[in-house]
């Protein structure tokens, strides 16, 4: 693995297979569960630099674990705090608030590190501009080291991954089913507008695993990028979507085609008791924050039904996957 930035990346040699590439690195995710120490000695003398453009914690946490744990130093950079303001444009004029371009800092970046991770956010104002992924592709272009996503405009792989091997570990300690698990991602409601990374990458990843069968429920003009979608079922009908559902995965986003919208707040897309008596004791999913009795009720977020800890949890081991199948790569 060269950087990761969405499913795409585990594609190799060994695993052309997408779908068999995300099995092999769960199954290495949850043996660093058992066993988090068992490659500590990985990244001695390796650094790993933890670059903030918004706020982390799940995220910004479990990766410092997971880097320690293969004897990595982090060392984490807020860099919308503490650093200079970034230009990304190719050819700016710099004669406005940016004071350093990303083709100065990132080169430098690269040689302070031996892996750099990236979180940036989307505006939410144009879709073209979030869409193509500017600011981590110019990290990408300039820095010569491995590049991991902590999450981009349009993508969270980590907690994609994440996802992956929390809907795993259940199948494997629940009796078997005799037929594919049923995914639902379900839209919810929230007081302001929020992006698709999540939900993108959530179908992406569902998509290329291929082995539950995925749905997709919102309302009307919440459709997600086709690019990511496609291959789901999708339906507007909440009730229908439920219906035999083996997990629940619960996340807001705003709207995709008049871009970066709220249309509607309908609290009837909250998950409840009720509803969830329409799955097949569904198990329930956040990637937290969560807006409780928002987007989540209270007795869904404190019933046994709820594995958002345990899904949070599971970050650590994702991120140590990851960061191990980059250390392990042979130095261009």
């Amino acid at each position: 693995m060269k950087q990761f930035i969405s499913v795409n990346d585990l594609i190799s040699v060994e695993h052309p297979i997408v779908g068999d590439a995300i099995n092999a690195l769960a199954i290495k995710a949850l043996a660093y569960k058992q066993e988090p120490l068992k490659d500590k000695l990985l990244g001695a003398d390796k650094r790993i630099g933890l670059l903030f453009l918004n706020p982390s914690l799940r995220t910004r946490l479990s990766t410092q674990i997971a880097a320690k744990n293969l004897g990595m130093e982090a060392i984490v950079f807020n860099v919308d705090k503490e650093g200079w303001a970034l230009e990304f444009e190719e050819g700016a004029i710099m004669s406005g608030n940016t004071v350093e371009h990303i083709k100065d800092a990132a080169p430098i970046m690269g040689q302070y590190f031996d892996v750099l991770a990236i979180r940036t956010f989307p505006g939410l104002q144009n879709r073209e501009d979030d869409y193509s992924e500017m600011f981590i592709n110019q990290f990408i272009k300039y820095a010569g080291v491995p590049v991991v996503s902590l999450e981009s405009a349009t993508l969270h792989p980590l907690q994609s991954f994440t996802d992956v091997i929390t809907i795993k570990e259940h199948l494997q300690i629940t009796p078997p089913l005799n037929r594919k698990a049923k995914v639902v991602l379900t839209w919810a409601p929230h007081v302001k507008a929020l992006p698709q990374c999540v939900a993108n990458s959530f179908a992406q990843w569902m998509n290329a695993w291929g082995e539950v069968d995925f749905v997709i429920t919102h309302p009307e003009d919440y459709e997600l990028a086709e690019q990511f979608t496609k291959r789901a079922t999708i339906t507007h009908n909440q009730d229908e979507a439920l219906s035999g559902a083996d997990f629940v995965y619960v996340k807001n986003w705003s709207t995709y085609h008049d871009y970066g919208k709220i249309y509607t707040n309908d609290p009837r897309w909250m998950l409840t008791e009720e509803k969830l008596n329409l799955t097949n004791q569904a198990k329930v999913m956040h990637c937290l924050p969560v807006r409780r009795n928002v987007e989540l009720s209270d007795e869904i977020l404190d019933s046994p039904n709820s594995i958002v800890t345990q899904q949070a949890g599971n970050r650590v081991w994702a991120a140590q996957a990851v960061l191990s199948e980059l250390l392990a790569a042979p130095i261009p």
